[in-house]
Order: structure tokens, then sequence, then C-alpha cells
């Protein structure tokens, strides 16, 4: 268990708590700073949005939610003997539930066209078939006071938690078997297809109750990450490490019925939001957002050019992030990694309307050959790390020390490149980007050189509607707690005040002109180091002058 926690720590590290990205690497420098121009939204998946381009941020329930008590994080980070006390405590979140209408204001003078946010599944039916229709009606009040204000809601469906009933990680081994109180989850042969079933019924509900006014709908976020930490490493609740021990008759099962439940979730949505609510010609838009990162070959401290290497970078790509990307869009399963699907599951293809791609990290990846270490990624047989000695810096300044990990500005455009040759025809959004920083400045920084590319990679035909920073504001971490800090507005811990960045000032002053002005470009863009990070930890939140002179 020892060993399976140091390869969860490392492969954790590298992807779960941000967005993710590709085989590709560094891009070239913006010379001459010069206007870039983003057109207005339009829609994520329809042809006629293709052009089209939304500026939003992203948050998700359980990471900044309060009175959130019936989730399986919930449970699991809450102190014994009442809970579990596994890593840090979510409690009261940043009080995002009762602060939830007072928020859309931060979104308001951000000037974005969307926010994509999660509806807490624990919430809306804490119990087994039991509705609570006042948790129904506060998100349908946020999702009003979002469209009055002109943002474009977009629903993630499925964030990482579940509600206890689902898979109690009280009761990992389910012992009694399946029952109200707890299915046993998706790796039980009798639970796993009652969970898919309850997500649909989640899917259907939700897309009857706000498909009138909702379009844009995504069910799963970073599927991949969510299965390691939840059924491959114990990481997380409910707290199975099977990929080691019970690779296929308990972690690839999990796997199958999780990308059943998009499928269900994606036709349930299809078949019941009945309404065009924003005039696209469709009445829903579902794609799901997937963990990516750029994998680097690497042995001894520097780039690799061994076949061996090259090889094991392959391999680790093809588990983390392409095995249930490929599953749906050719209709097919390869249970055992090895790049040949062995399952047809026609059912799968076509029930992706869009993707988001998530980039947060830079990964070496080596082949540890016929020997491998205490931290090699058991199954897959790769070893990766984040950070030098093993994996050589692009540059210091992208080191990011709350994360462990090195995170490129550069990095999305080889992955966007990369996914729209690979996924033809498939609109692509960026649908989480971010740094973890207390300086306002680095993350101004991060932000403008993210869009840049963007902007470089849609000049050379690559369908991208949309970027959403990650986050709006700071938040609970999963195994990071609040230590890490994301937002575009800082959160005092102790009055959950909510204080704008550096970051904020300039995103919106981008969001609200539609451009990169050469002003903010040669200030915040282009290829080189990024403002360090504060060596006291002290963050740079307070307002500054925005970049047109008026403060923020």
């Amino acid at each position: 268990m020892k060993r399976l926690l140091k390869i969860a720590a490392a492969v954790l590290a590298l992807g779960l708590v941000a967005p993710v990205a590709v085989a590709g690497e560094e891009t070239d420098a913006v010379a001459k700073p010069r206007t870039a121009s983003f057109s207005s939204i339009g829609s994520p998946a329809a042809p006629s949005g293709k052009g089209s381009f939304r500026f939003g941020v992203s948050s998700s329930a359980t990471q900044i939610e309060d009175q959130n008590t019936n989730t399986d994080w919930y449970k699991w980070t809450q102190p014994a003997p009442e809970g579990l006390g596994k890593s840090p405590f979510v409690g009261e979140g940043v009080k995002g539930y009762s602060k939830a209408i007072e928020d859309i204001g931060l979104l308001k003078d951000l000037n974005v066209d969307s926010y994509r946010f999660s509806i807490e599944w624990a919430r809306v039916e804490p119990r087994r078939n039991h509705i609570d229709e006042a948790a129904l009606d506060h998100y349908s009040k946020e999702i009003d006071a979002l469209i009055a204000r002109g943002i474009r809601p977009m629903i993630v469906i499925h964030h990482f938690a579940n509600p206890v009933w689902v898979d109690n990680p009280e009761d990992p081994g389910c012992a009694k078997g399946p029952s109200d109180t707890n299915l046993c989850g998706l790796d039980n042969p009798v639970g796993g297809p009652l969970v898919v079933k309850e997500m649909a019924e989640h899917a259907k509900l939700l897309a009857e109750r706000f498909g009138d006014r909702v379009d844009e709908w995504a069910t799963l976020n970073e599927p991949m990450v969510y299965m390691l930490f939840s059924h491959a490493f114990g990481a997380g609740p409910p707290g199975k490490a099977n990929l080691a021990t019970n690779f296929s008759d308990k972690f690839v099962p999990a796997l199958r019925q999780y990308i059943n439940a998009h499928a269900a979730m994606y036709k349930a949505i299809k078949r019941y939001d009945r309404y065009d609510a924003d005039g696209d010609g469709l009445n829903a838009a579902v794609g799901l957002t997937a963990s990516v990162k750029q994998y680097v070959a690497v042995r001894d401290g520097k780039i690799s050019t061994e076949p061996r290497d090259i090889a094991a970078r392959d391999r680790f790509r093809r588990f983390f992030e392409l095995n249930i990307l490929d599953s749906l869009w050719k209709g097919s399963f390869d249970t055992d990694f090895d790049g040949t699907a062995d399952e047809s599951h026609p059912d799968w293809k076509g029930t992706l309307d869009w993707l988001g791609i998530q980039l947060y990290d830079r990964t070496g990846v080596s082949d540890p050959g016929d020997t491998p270490g205490p931290g090699t990624l058991p199954v897959i047989n790769v070893d990766v790390c984040g950070t030098a000695p093993c994996l050589p810096p692009s540059d210091p300044s992208y080191f990011i020390p709350a994360m462990g990990y090195e995170s490129d500005p550069g990095g999305l455009y080889p992955v966007l490149k990369d996914f729209g040759a690979r996924y033809s025809g498939l609109p692509l959004i960026v649908s989480e980007s971010g740094i973890a920083t207390n300086s306002g400045k680095r993350r101004a920084e991060f932000t403008v050189r993210a869009l840049e590319q963007i902007e470089r990679v849609r000049n050379e035909g690559v369908d991208v509607r949309g970027y959403y920073h990650w986050s709006l504001m700071d938040n609970f971490e999963w195994l990071q707690g609040y230590s890490s800090r994301f937002g575009l507005y800082e959160v005092d811990r102790t009055t959950m005040k909510r204080i704008p960045t550096e970051a904020a000032t300039v995103y919106s002053a981008i969001a609200k002109a539609r451009t990169l002005s050469p002003a903010i470009r040669k200030t915040y863009g282009g290829s080189g180091p990024l403002s360090p990070e504060p060596a006291d930890g002290t963050t740079t939140a307070t307002p500054t002058p925005a970049v047109t002179g008026r403060r923020h």
C-alpha cells in the first residue's frame, strides 16, 4: 500500500488538480505584439458556431459550496470520528452556495460570456430516489441570475463527487452487497449498472428542469483523473486501489461503466432537453472535458530519443487520455491499453458534440525496463515525473511550487493542434486553464499567454471555440486542500471576502474589449520567463490599476 500511495502521489500530482495537454512541445515567441481579436460567443457544437469564441470561467460545486455534507468528499475528508479524515477537510468550501447569487456579480465584473459550473448530485439527491426540491430551486435561481446578466450557463453533471449512497467510502468492500444506502460503485458487477442508471436519471432530471434555459452540458470532468484517484490508487473516495491488484476484474469494469455512464447521460440529455434556449438549432450541445498533458520522453535527467522511452511516453498518453476519447470517437474499447481495441461499443460512438481540453502540466515519462522501481506505474509499466532532476525544465520559472509540476504557458498550442488533427471535425473548447500561484501578475501572464496560443492555433484553422479560466475564485483543490490558489479572485479564508487579483483586472479588460491589445501583450504576453512566485508566500491580490488606467 505504501508503494501504491507513492505512485499515486506522483501521478495525481501530475493530473488531479488541473486540466491537461499532449506530446508536443515549445512554441514560437511573439516577436512584435499586435492586436489579437476574438469574435463573439456562438454554439459550442453547431456548424454555425465555427469561428465563434467565448470568454468564461469555471468552478465546481464540491470545491466551493458550503452546507454540502452529503458528498463522498465530505465524508472522506471530515475528521474522525464523524468522518474518515483521509485528506484536508473540505468543510464549508468558500461559501459558494450561500454566496451563489452574490458571486454572479464577480462574473459580471469579469465581462465573461459564460460560466461553467457543476450541480451537486449529492445535494439534489441526498438519499437514493429522494429529490431535494429546495436544492433544484436554488440552482434554478442561479441559472436565471446568470441569464439575466447575459452570462450563458454551461453545466457539468459529474465533477469528481458522488452522493455517499453511490459508493460509500466507509465501506469500500461493500460487505452486504448493493442497497439503497450503498450501491457499491462502478466496479461492482451488480451495483455498477445501477450507478450508470442513476447517473442517467440525474442527467434526465437536470435536462427536464433546466433545459428551457440551458443548452450546454458536460457529462464528466476529467474522467481518467477521477478513475485514478477513486479506483486506481484509492487516494480519494471511495478509496479503491485496484490498478495493481485488481486491474482486469475491478479497475477495467469500473472504467467501462464510467464510459457507459457518459453515453447514458448524453442520450438522456438529448432526449429530455427539448428546448433550443440559445437559438443555434440544437436543443443540447453535450461534451465532456479531458485532462491532457505535454508528454516528454526522458532518461537520466535529459530528453530522451531512445525508442523505449518514446514508446513509454506514448503508452502513458494512451492510458491517461486517449483510451477514453478513442472509445467515444470510434465506438470501441481497449481493455488492456495495448493500443488495439478488443471490444465493440457502437452505442458509445457519436456521443461527443464538443471536447473540452484542460492542460496543466508537462510530464516526463521513461521506460523502467524489466526491473520496475517502487514508483513505477503498474500494468502500464512507465515511470513518470513532473520536475527536475528527472524532467529537464523548459524554463525554471514555469515550475509551480504549490503543485509540484511544471506548467508551460505555451503548451496549449501543440496540444490543440494535435487534438484538432486527431479528432477532425470535433469542436474544441479550452474548458479549464490556470495556474496555482500567490502572484496576481504571474497568473495574468499565464492567462494572456494561453490566449495567445489559442489565437495562434485558431489562425491556423483549428476549431477552438472558447477559453474558461480555472478558476473564478480560490477553492478546495482536492488532495491539496485550500493551500493551492487558482482563483482570479483571492478568498480570505477568515471572512470569505472575494478580492480581485491583478489577473482579474487583466482578464476583465481582455473579455470586455474581446482583444489582446499590444499593451497587454507587451506587459504580460510572449514566451520568456514568468514573474517569480513570491518567496514569502504572500499574495499579490490587492487590486491594482487596470491596464486601461481604471481601478477594477
